[in-house]
């Protein structure tokens, strides 16, 4: 189904005509859908192909080197080219969105996704007909985005402050910690800037007040039952009764990249994570120990090398939880390479005594943790870039 092709759904941009440039990003794809959804005509560019485009069946999307643009149509602009197309930025855009409809939205440094994902799917669960803009899949929604009647849930990112722009009923912030060291000087400006959006709306949710739910969830750790925490609070405020939405929650299945079995070959279970923070390490290897009494390794890939620099020595102290683990270079995305930033901070600050590798390239790191591996063991692989390309790599080496 096209997005624009549901009926009796309101259609608040009826008659006009928006280009995105990077539609295929986890974000820009779901503003193009909702926007289509709500009646403008929609279309975009994209470097290459991605996952994400599949929920643009019928709308226009033009693949290629370079930026492509379209006269006289509105252009918004994903932060990736920020600095090389002239149009309307992202963070903007999605401000409108929230704008047109009784909004949720959800930030904080983790679980923001998760969580975004739960009260998605409780409010549909429970008939609340959301729509929903999530920055990750959510399989049991079928997707990163969705149109309905009732309120709109959105992911916020707090990465570069435009979450201070968003204006929605509820507010929610899992929780506090610094992670973007390029855009904030210490976790009191992150606390500063969570604090003026909270006061802002009309109801808040703040996740370090709430205790994790004692209800059995479908997807495993101690985070996943703070997440939970945070999404029954919110939904609460949205008016759904708290029964119901426990009911709901224990069968959210989770979000693609997050906690996900890839495969299972020789007696190995594989595992592929997001996690690129060290708390999130810490809770997914946490989360692991729940699900094997073998052991636990890790194929870990840094993310940012301003996150790095600055967080080498914790993200060894959060990888020493597991039994073996194997470091690959940064996965720079957005960032310029620094001088002596590699990720050998991270393999030096590991514990003696652990087993442990470096691997630059992914695929020299998946084919020794596969050396490594023995029947039991439930393998992770880690990180925000595109460490999900091991997985496959290492069952096809243990087949």
């Amino acid at each position: 189904m096209h997005a624009g092709d549901v009926v009796g759904r309101p259609r608040p941009l009826a008659g006009r005509r928006i280009w995105f440039v990077g539609i295929g990003g986890a974000g820009l794809s779901a503003y193009a859908f909702l926007a289509s959804a709500w009646g403008a005509e929609v279309g975009g560019w994209d470097r290459v192909e991605t996952p994400y485009l599949r929920l643009l069946d019928g709308v226009d999307v033009e693949l290629g080197p370079e930026p492509v643009l379209r006269e006289g149509w509105e252009t918004v602009v994903s932060t990736a080219y920020s600095g090389q197309v002239l149009g309307r930025p992202r963070a903007e855009f999605l401000a409108e969105l929230v704008s047109l409809a009784p909004a949720i939205v959800v930030s904080g440094a983790h679980g923001k996704t998760t969580t975004s994902g739960m009260i998605a799917f409780a409010l549909r669960e429970t008939g609340g007909d959301p729509s929903w803009l999530i920055g990750g899949d959510i399989p049991q929604l079928g997707g990163n985005a969705g149109v309905g009647s009732g309120w709109l849930v959105v992911e916020g990112d707090e990465s570069d402050r435009t979450v201070s722009a968003l204006r929605p009923e509820i507010a929610v912030v899992t929780n506090v910690e610094l992670d973007h060291h390029a855009t904030f000087a210490s976790a009191a400006e992150v606390r500063e800037l969570f604090d003026s959006w909270l006061a802002q709306a009309p109801h808040a949710v703040r996740g370090w007040e709430l205790e994790p739910v004692e209800i059995e969830l479908a997807v495993p750790g101690r985070h996943n039952r703070r997440n939970a925490a945070v999404a029954l609070a919110a939904l609460e405020l949205a008016g759904v009764p708290r029964g119901e939405a426990q009911e709901a929650l224990s069968r959210f299945g989770g979000v693609g990249r997050r906690f996900q079995p890839v495969g299972e070959a020789g007696g190995v279970v594989v595992v592929d994570d997001y996690a690129h923070h060290p708390s999130e390490v810490a809770a997914t290897i946490a989360a692991a120990r729940e699900r094997t009494d073998g052991r636990v390794l890790v194929l870990f890939q840094p993310h940012l090398y301003s996150r790095t620099r600055h967080l080498g020595h914790e993200f060894g102290q959060a990888l020493s939880a597991a039994d073996a683990v194997c470091v690959t270079e940064i996965y720079g995305a957005r960032e310029e390479p620094v001088a002596g930033v590699t990720g050998k901070l991270v393999v030096d600050a590991l514990p003696p005594g652990l087993r442990a590798g470096w691997a630059p390239e992914v695929e020299q790191a998946a084919a020794l943790v596969a050396s490594w591996a023995r029947p039991g063991d439930l393998v992770l692989t880690l990180g925000a870039g595109n460490v999900d390309r091991a997985a496959p790599l290492i069952l096809e080496a243990l087949s």
